[in-house]
Order: C-alpha cells, then structure tokens, then sequence
C-alpha cells in the first residue's frame, strides 16, 4: 500500500543507515529474517480472510479479524493510524481503488471485487501485501481483469534480480496489462519496505523517465503492487480523503507482495502459498 507517496521521501529520510546508497537501504541477513516473519504474518492474515469472506460480511468484519490475528502473532498493524489511517486493513470494492476504509455499513455482495491491503510491523521491521478476492461468482470481465491483475504481479516479479533495473520490472507490468486490454494506474506505486512501510525507491508500474531508474541490489526489499482499471487510468479521491476511485466507474483490481532481491533473483517474502 502506498498512502500519499508524495510523503514517501519524507518518511524516509528518517532512517538512514550506513548501508543505504541513494537512500535505498540494502537489508543485513538479520533484518531479512526478520522481515520474514512480519512478511509471514501478513500472508498468513491475507490466506485467512480470503478464506474466510463471503457475502453479507462488513468490510469492518474483515477489519477487526486481520487486527485480531496480527496481534495474535506478536506484531502490530502496519497501518492504523499511519498518517490517520484508522483501520488496520484497506478494503477497496469494485470502483474502488485502494485505501478503502473498512466500514460496519459496508456490506459485502456476491460479484463483488475486493481489495484487501494490510500490513504488519514485528520486531521493527514491516510486510505489506494486498490481494483481490472474488466475491463468489462475478462477471467473465471483471475475472479477467483479477487474473491479469494477479499475473502483471508475477510478470513484475519475474523481472527481480541483482543487477537489472526498476524499469525491467515496470515494462514486464505494463506490457502484459496492456496486451489485455486494461489501464496502469499511475498515480499510486509500489515501494521500498522495510523499517518504513515506505522507503525508496518508488517501484513503479509503467514505463517513466520522471522517476530514478535504480539497479537492483542483493538484500533490496520491494512491495510490488500494480493496480489495474478496466476503464481508464485517471482515479479521484473521495470526500473522507482516502478512498480513492477510478473517473469512470470501472472496475479496479491490485495484487502486491513484499520481495526480497536476491544475487540470482529473487525471494516472494509473503508468499501465501508457503504458509
């Protein structure tokens, strides 16, 4: 989840450590452990409630469970009251696109497609992940828009190796969303993670040169997230200040793990499989 990335560089700036070049920080083998388990929690929250929600559920049902289960396993949640947010969850709904705030009047339905973004911090160091569910049957369309959602993750990912670069992974994101038919949202991108919930660099989704083009290094630890539209791009903010929703009303959807960087590729820290 990347909240105001225009406070990314800011939050930053707030650790540096002696191993950071460009203010990206590189990750010793302790700290990769335990960004494994916060990453674990995060993926064991994620598997649970995709198991557990089903239509006439609250998007605040879902809320309070992933807060119960985060602090039952030793860590805190990444994101209540992370500048104000006051859930520990974000829960995004069809034309929703991220940052939903989990409401007991927000009623689940069958169709639905469902953002579900959470975050841990244990032992100083956090995981971030989001997933969309479909909520029991839902339209041939907007199945397809989860599944090359789910697959431009993975085709980001694949691109993770020491040695290649940001843009590697921003072109395999961008090519397989647009051979499909579907939008890169741009206005929200994925992130450096780690004793910050965002550190640099900025992982972006699209082919930019606005943006620095990093080569990737062993012991980086990035939260790729690309968020897909069915319709256009362009997004707008709600009147609480978080929700965020597409201009058209189409459709979104969004995948995103924490991924540790590696000499001969790379390591899906919240893999939920693994759990």
């Amino acid at each position: 989840m990347n909240i105001f990335s225009n406070l990314l560089i800011q939050t930053t700036q707030e650790n540096r450590t002696k191993r950071q070049r460009r203010g990206i920080e590189v990750k010793s083998q302790r700290e990769i452990e335990i960004m494994r388990q916060s990453a674990k929690i995060v993926a064991i929250v994620l598997k649970e409630i995709s198991d557990l929600v089903k239509p006439g559920m609250t998007t605040a049902d879902l809320d309070d469970y992933a807060e119960k289960r985060i602090r039952e396993m030793g860590a805190n949640p990444s994101f209540k009251g992370y500048h104000g947010f006051p859930a520990s969850i974000c829960s995004s709904i069809n034309n929703e696109v991220v940052h939903g705030i989990p409401n007991s009047k927000k009623v689940i339905r069958k169709g639905d497609v469902l953002k579900v973004d959470t975050g841990a911090l244990y032992q100083g160091f956090h995981g971030d992940s989001c997933i969309t569910i479909a909520v029991g049957e839902v339209t041939p369309a907007a199945q397809k828009l989860i599944q090359v959602a789910e697959e431009s993750l993975y085709k980001g990912i694949e691109q993770v190796k020491a040695g290649n670069y940001l843009l590697d992974i921003a072109g395999a994101i961008e090519d397989h969303v647009k051979a499909n038919g579907f939008s890169v949202v741009e206005d929200f991108t994925g992130h450096g993670v780690g004793r910050n919930l965002h550190e640099e660099p900025s992982v972006f989704n699209f082919r930019t040169k606005e943006m620095p083009n990093v080569r990737l290094r062993s012991g980086m630890t990035l939260a790729i997230e690309p968020i897909l539209n069915e319709g256009s791009r362009l997004t707008r903010t709600l009147s609480d200040r978080w929700t965020v929703v597409t201009v058209d009303n189409s459709l979104s959807a969004q995948f995103e793990h924490t991924v540790l960087v590696t000499d001969t590729g790379y390591d899906i820290l919240t893999d939920r499989v693994a759990v």
